[in-house]
């Protein structure tokens, strides 16, 4: 990126995960030129458009055959948040019951809705009203393995004196990208799919930011082979950084009445457009995946060796989603700072902002990627 004044700069946030294919990729930015200009549909509330049933098939065909995914497509509107709203909304109708089960530092989105089921305090605190029915467990490793997986969760949902009513469904992110890079390890997100089967609850990956190749494969529980009821996608669903999210509803789960669920941007024909040029430009093949799961590696390492040479750093993550943990919180935010001052854009993440997290194009070239860890392990040292 370049600013006014001609100062350039390597970009590791990528939108928050919104430009996983980078800025302006040429061939989607063709296509959306050439639909602009023969005055393609650009709103069309949610009715059908050539547009759309392209973007359909050519999703149907790139993403879901392939991996032998049977979904419905809901488009709940432009945000993220919409699609956890969504989700949310439908699980409840599903099963007849309200509580929904998140985990702790979860994000979900800042609507009422999405916030109820976030752990971070100072966003709920934003929401100015009591947000209720949903219960927060901890999530993979938060108790540093001093417990077995689940077995707080479950104690409770077999004790009739636990206080807990029968959730609704569970909702969990695989990474919690916002939360600090948290992984959930395969094993344990195998084990949450088998305890919400056991106990009738609806499972919901939020793959908001961690889907559409972030973690290697298309989606990011594609490693654990587990099956989501339902699941959230946007940010870089439309490839060019425009508005566009879809919930992908298990068929039996589809119990919508028609305008149940609706709204004035339910779908985005110009993200359509670019939509289905980056699935037919990236997803025809697995190349971006293993170059994402190679790159992952390489961070991974640049960061290890980054965290051996200081005190009290620590490294998480998963594909194209890394991060360096401090064990002083302000360093993190030092080093993002520092960061920024060398042509380096890096955020921080975390309930106490003590991780930078290092979220580069998932297209980055290698010369770019080199630069980038040498101008971010510059910055560290310089904080130390």
């Amino acid at each position: 990126m370049t600013d006014e004044d001609g100062n350039r700069y390597l970009d590791f946030f990528a939108g928050a995960g919104a430009l996983n294919y980078g800025h302006n990729p040429p061939e989607l930015k063709r296509d959306l030129l050439d639909y602009l200009a023969r005055d393609g549909v650009t709103h069309g509330l949610d009715m059908s458009t050539s547009a759309k049933r392209r973007f359909l098939e050519t999703f149907q065909r790139r993403v879901l055959k392939p991996r032998g995914l049977d979904y419905k497509i809901q488009f709940p509107g432009p945000t993220g948040a919409n699609s956890v709203e969504s989700a949310l909304k439908l699980a409840r109708k599903v099963t007849g019951r309200e509580p929904v089960i998140s985990f702790t530092n979860a994000f979900h989105g800042m609507t009422l809705g999405a916030l109820s089921v976030t752990g971070n305090a100072m966003k709920r605190g934003g929401a100015g009203v009591s947000l209720t029915s949903t219960v927060p467990m901890p999530f993979d490793n938060y108790l540093d393995g001093q417990m077995p997986d689940f077995l707080l969760f479950e104690r409770l949902l077999l004790d009739s004196g636990s206080g807990l009513d029968s959730p609704a469904a569970v909702i969990v992110e695989t990474v919690q990208g916002e939360g600090g890079i948290n992984v959930a390890r395969a094993e344990w997100l195998r084990g949450l799919s088998e305890l919400c089967k056991r106990h009738d609850m609806l499972l919901i990956v939020d793959d908001v930011q961690m889907g559409c190749g972030r973690t290697g494969p298309f989606f990011s529980f594609e490693e654990a082979g587990i099956t989501p009821d339902i699941v959230c996608l946007s940010k870089s669903i439309s490839g060019y950084g425009l508005p566009l999210s879809l919930t992908l509803i298990k068929p039996e789960h589809d119990v919508w009445e028609p305008g149940e669920h609706n709204g004035t941007f339910r779908g985005n024909n110009p993200a359509f457009v670019t939509a289905t040029t980056a699935l037919d430009t990236y997803w025809a093949d697995d190349a971006l995946e293993r170059s994402t799961l190679a790159k992952g590696e390489w961070i991974n390492s640049e960061l290890s060796a980054i965290a051996a040479s200081g005190e009290g750093m620590s490294v998480r993550g998963r594909g194209l989603a890394q991060g360096l943990a401090f064990e002083q919180a302000d360093r993190a935010g030092k080093a993002c700072r520092a960061s920024f001052d060398r042509g380096l854009l890096v955020e921080t993440s975390g309930p106490e902002s003590e991780v930078a997290k290092l979220m580069p194009a998932l297209t980055i070239t290698d010369a770019e990627l080199e630069r980038g860890l040498a101008l971010f392990a510059d910055a560290v040292r310089s904080c130390q």
